[in-house]
């Protein structure tokens, strides 16, 4: 099976770094950045307009907070994977990038050969937190048992179902799409309304919740 290739968007406000993080991300034949924005608000627009599998976002941007634009792509139904990339590892940033619906979290000071394993990772679907993190996410899923978010799976298609079980495993949605053969878009369609359905921003709170509840 050939192996399918990964589509990038780098949003960082240092036109050094993207240039660097470019070519390191270049130097492995499975990823393509296919764009790469200097403000947030560059950065939505070509999210939009591209359809990303990964969006790499920095925290700190000159106009508008990365945090805000995590919230603007989800509001827009952006269903890309979106991995902070940052230096700040502050648990309330953290907190807050999953809860406006963030897929990861990556430290800047991270070697190379780590961070390209962690796209791959990423890739390949697996929630890319470490130990930390780990702990701050499961817990802020756990206090919002009291709020109306109830994930009802019971409200899913059968097809919406299929996918569900499938973005358990970690699987992306070019991956979904080989397996239920059906187009990448048809399964994005469907993430984002199962998604809204079940009240997750992202697809990392849905392989949290999952992992919680499955016993």
């Amino acid at each position: 099976m050939e192996q399918l290739e990964t589509t990038i968007l780098l949003i960082d406000d240092h036109p050094m770094l993207r240039n660097g993080v470019k070519q390191l991300i270049s130097s492995a034949s499975q990823f393509h950045v296919i764009g790469e924005a200097g403000t947030g608000q560059e950065g939505i627009i070509q999210a939009e307009q591209l359809e990303p599998d990964i969006i790499l976002l920095d925290i700190n941007l000159h106009d508008i907070s990365g945090l805000d634009v995590i919230l603007a792509l989800r509001e827009k139904n952006i269903t890309s994977r979106i991995i902070m990339f940052t230096v700040s590892d502050d648990k309330q940033d953290i907190i807050t990038a999953l809860k406006n619906g963030a897929d990861g979290y990556l430290l800047k000071d991270m070697e190379p050969e780590d961070f390209l394993l962690s796209l791959q990772k990423v890739a390949d679907g697996k929630v890319m937190m470490n130990e930390t993190i780990s702990q701050i996410i499961f817990n802020h899923i756990r206090n919002k048992e009291d709020q109306e978010d109830a994930h009802d799976l019971n409200l899913l298609t059968p097809r919406e179902q299929e996918i569900f079980d499938l973005l358990t495993q970690g699987l992306s949605n070019k991956l979904i799409g080989r397996q239920l053969n059906i187009m990448d878009s048809t399964v994005k369609v469907h993430v984002k309304s199962l998604l809204k359905k079940l009240n997750f921003k992202s697809r990392m709170e849905i392989t949290v919740w999952y992992l919680q509840n499955k016993n």
